[in-house]
């Protein structure tokens, strides 16, 4: 499938990824590899081609009906990076049933929300997920296990018909469901349609993964997020290029990543921030990754100089962009554009997508000029969206408003067209009349040697509104200290405009971050204010 123009994406009234990508590449190319699946512990390897996952995808769909799952019924999808991850997700979509992918890393309480909130009827998970679903009524299906009062997904599967017939599904149909990450609040439920995150993510990997069918690509997020349809699932089959699938439990490990990019002929890689800050500590000057050509990163914005030392030890760019769960990818830094990477720039906005920044009352703003990031709805919406937050007209209504899809995160768009984030529209500082963005101090301490982590809020102060505040992680080896902090302190005045630097500092053990590795400030926030 050839890279997407600048025209808008369309989608003809019947559509469903898995007949008409995945059937489709599994008839014009059955011996093309689709998936590569290694175990981390034991190095064992399990290669698809895309006629096998064709099959396989259509014998778990008629094995999920005959258990009773119907067409638009929500299942929780709770697995780690195994095959049946992408099997089951393909065969839901084939069947008509909506997945609502979730991560293993949940605790009860928030599996037990996910299923009541989105009124799950089934649920697939391992072993490891039991004690988390509970009671739950509904339908369950285990993976590589078995359990009284569970059906064996694998058994069930094998056995079952690789022919699939069913009603067609309309592109307007429910296609799959996601929980926000929620930095702040509860987590929504953003509803895409069947066509909405699958044709839309041909502009992420045709543009942004620049992906070919040759191509293997791995993202090492996890599954149970919208990264995951990004990179994992949508993006790189619609191009026919190759999933690899590091099946790797515990803590994140650079040096395995990286011994996987020396091993394994990956050519395209996709990293969130937090993980490529531990990466760039890694000593680099001994790796060589033969195959690797294209490199990105999305989920927050990356420090400049993560971006520089990579390119410093590799020769390889980080390609950044910007993009929500609610969205495919809005802007970034397109190889096949030409543009040079501006380190710490989110890139120009996606061919097809009216990408801008408006003030308050819906008016575009002038170059330098801060506003929030929106993506214009009218007088045609352009695919790519999410549907709704379902169930929740009100805060769907509050993200749609005038001509606009409003984002939420301010940035500011320079005379050469690149935008530059400054943060969610909450986290921005009002300090003595200054605004200042938490990401380009966070990117100020980020670069200073004892630093690990960094999240920049605002406290309240009765002098000047707001005060910045650092909470900041210290590498091993260093001590915090009054001397530290104002070592630290003079290290911002330094390196960005003095008014912006933290005021206060506080040293601690680790940032609360998401599940999807995301820094939640409002619980920083809320610390200050208790």
């Amino acid at each position: 499938m050839q890279p997407p123009s600048a025209a808008p994406l369309q989608a003809p009234e019947l559509y469903n990824f898995a007949t008409d990508v995945i059937d489709r590449w599994a008839q014009s190319r059955p011996d093309a590899l689709a998936l590569w699946w290694v175990d981390a512990t034991t190095r064992a390897e399990r290669k698809y081609t895309y006629s096998e996952i064709a099959a396989l995808s259509s014998q778990a769909a008629n094995f999920l009906r005959a258990s009773g799952v119907k067409r638009g019924d929500r299942v929780l999808v709770m697995l780690p990076r195994l095959p049946q991850w992408w099997i089951s997700m393909l065969g839901l979509i084939r069947l008509g049933a909506v997945p609502v992918p979730a991560t293993l890393l949940l605790t009860p309480r928030e599996v037990h929300y996910r299923i009541v909130t989105a009124q799950v009827s089934a649920v697939i998970t391992t072993g490891e997920g039991i004690a988390k679903v509970g009671d739950v009524a509904g339908i369950r299906f285990l993976v590589e296990s078995a359990a009284v009062g569970w059906h064996d997904f694998d058994g069930g599967t094998r056995t079952a018909s690789p022919l699939f017939q069913g009603e067609p599904t309309r592109a307007t149909d429910p296609g799959i469901l996601y929980f926000t990450s929620a930095t702040t609040g509860e987590p929504k439920m953003v509803l895409h349609t069947q066509a909405s995150y699958a044709v839309g993510h041909r502009l992420t990997g045709g543009l942004w993964l620049d992906l070919r069918p040759d191509d293997v690509h791995w993202n090492i997020s996890d599954l149970g997020w919208g990264k995951a349809a990004w990179s994992s699932f949508y993006g790189p089959w619609q191009m026919g290029a190759c999933v690899f699938a590091l099946d790797v439990h515990g803590k994140f490990d650079p040096a395995l990543t990286l011994d996987m990019l020396e091993c394994f002929p990956i050519s395209t890689w996709c990293a969130p921030p937090t993980a490529l800050r531990l990466i760039v500590r890694e000593d680099l000057s001994k790796r060589r990754f033969a195959k690797l050509r294209h490199c990105v990163t999305a989920g927050e914005p990356l420090n400049p100089e993560v971006i520089k030392l990579w390119h410093q030890a590799t020769g390889l760019m980080l390609h950044e962009a910007y993009g929500q769960t609610e969205t495919v990818v809005l802007i970034g830094n397109f190889a096949s554009h030409g543009r040079p990477v501006r380190p710490g720039s989110m890139g120009h906005p996606t061919p097809g997508m009216n990408v801008s920044l408006i003030d308050d009352a819906g008016n575009e703003v002038a170059a330098d000029v801060e506003g929030e990031v929106a993506v214009r709805v009218k007088p045609d919406r352009p695919l790519g969206l999410f549907q709704e937050y379902w169930l929740n007209p009100e805060e769907t209504s509050d993200k749609f408003r005038g001509d606009w899809y409003l984002t939420g995160d301010r940035a500011t768009r320079d005379a050469d067209g690149y935008f530059w984030f400054i943060g969610r529209r909450d986290d921005v500082i009002k300090s003595s009349g200054y605004r200042i963005g938490p990401f380009e101090v966070e990117s100020a301490l980020i670069e200073h040697a004892c630093v690990l982590d960094v999240a920049i809020v605002g406290k309240p102060d009765p002098a000047r509104g707001q005060i910045v505040k650092a909470f900041v992680v210290l590498r091993p080896g260093h001590q915090a200290s009054e001397t530290l902090k104002a070592e630290l302190q003079q290290h911002c005045k330094r390196t960005i405009a003095p008014f912006k630097y933290p005021r206060e500092i506080e040293f601690v053990a680790e940032l609360p971050k998401t599940t999807s590795g995301k820094t939640r400030r409002v619980e920083l926030r809320a610390r200050d204010k208790s």
